[in-house]
Parts: structure tokens; sequence; C-alpha cells
């Protein structure tokens, strides 16, 4: 297991706290994702049961069930109040989950990961990318983290793409813990506030 984020800089109490007090208080982002409560355990459990969603995101339990799901999102509003974790999704005109982010913060480095899915119709040419810029501006802007960091498994070459375009500075592979034990060997990418001030998007 490979303890993320690779780079660590440690930030002031101050600026730690305002971390904390962002995510404690994020609602919704200006795309459109809200913060998942229990009332939203079925339409999301019927984004993730689909194994093309879930069977390339290491972060998800396993098996998915109505009850894993349901444990998944209880445990992120118990990251959101202790400013270390969002579980955010966004329902379509039919109140299906369209998407989701997942982040996992880290306040005392300025950092956090950010994962998630497009529901597998909705997948087109620029809306991972203009998904993936929203959240980057968000977290960057309003949440006031430093660096974000990714990760993929090792045949997840779309994803791969998308990141190495955007301007993620490839760092090599790690071991992913997995929520249910073991890991993962997965590739990791890094991206700075001034990177993605540089960046061409």
């Amino acid at each position: 297991m490979t303890k993320i984020p690779l780079t660590r800089i440690l930030v002031s109490a101050e600026k730690q706290e305002a971390i904390r007090s962002a995510v404690r208080a994020a609602e919704e982002t200006p795309d459109g994702m809200r913060v998942a409560t229990p009332a939203d355990a079925d339409a999301f459990t019927a984004l993730v049961i689909d194994p093309r969603v879930s069977t390339p995101i290491y972060s998800l339990p396993k098996p998915i069930t109505r009850e894993s799901v349901a444990a998944f999102i209880d445990r992120h509003l118990q990251e959101r109040a202790s400013g270390e974790g969002l579980l955010l999704i966004k329902r379509d005109d039919a109140e299906a989950v369209a998407g989701y982010h997942d982040i996992q913060f880290w306040p005392q480095w300025a950092a956090c990961e950010l994962g998630g899915a497009i529901r597998p119709d909705l997948q087109r040419a620029g809306a991972g990318l203009d998904g993936a810029a929203a959240g980057f501006n968000w977290l960057f802007g309003d949440i006031g983290v430093d660096l974000i960091c990714e990760t993929a498994a090792l045949d997840n070459v779309a994803t791969a793409r998308l990141l190495e375009h955007i301007g993620f500075r490839h760092k090599g592979e790690i071991e992913s813990e997995l929520p249910g034990g073991g890991t993962r060997p997965s590739h990791y990418w890094e991206m700075t506030r001034a990177d993605w001030a540089d960046a061409k998007i």
C-alpha cells in the first residue's frame, strides 16, 4: 500500500482550518454536483452497480449492494463533518444519478484526491474534460487546496490520456488500498495550483 499524496508540504493551522471549514460548508458545486445524502442510496446504487462504472474504480465498496452503498454515503457524511471528505452526485431530469465525485482531503497538506465517474450513456467527447475542469476550478478556488492527486488502474487508458492532456504530472505507479482489504497497482498523478493556472483548458 502506498500512502498518498506523495508530495507533502505542511501548511499553516489557519489554512488547514479554512479547508476543513470549506468542506463542512460545501453543499453544491457550480456545475450542479451536490452532497449525497441517505435519500440518494437507491439512485446511487443504480449508477455504481453497473460494472462499466464500478469495475475501474477501486474506492467503491465491493460487493456493491444497497446496504454497502448506504454505508459508503454515511461514511462520507462523517468525513464531511470532519472536513476530510465529500461524496457529490448529480441527478438528471429523470432524477437518476448522472455522475459523482468522491473527494478525499488532507487539510494538513492542502491536498485532495478527486475520483468519480460519469454514467456510460452520458459519456461523450469533452464531457469528462468539462466535468474535470469544473471540479478542479472549485477545489483550487472555493475549497482552497494547493495540490490535487489522481489515481487510475494500469489499464485505464482513457483516464490517463485525459489527465495528461489537462496537465497532470505522472509520478509513477503506486499500490492503492482497496476498501475491502488488499491493494491494486495504480498509476499516480499530481497537479499543483501553479500547474492548473498554466493549463490550457
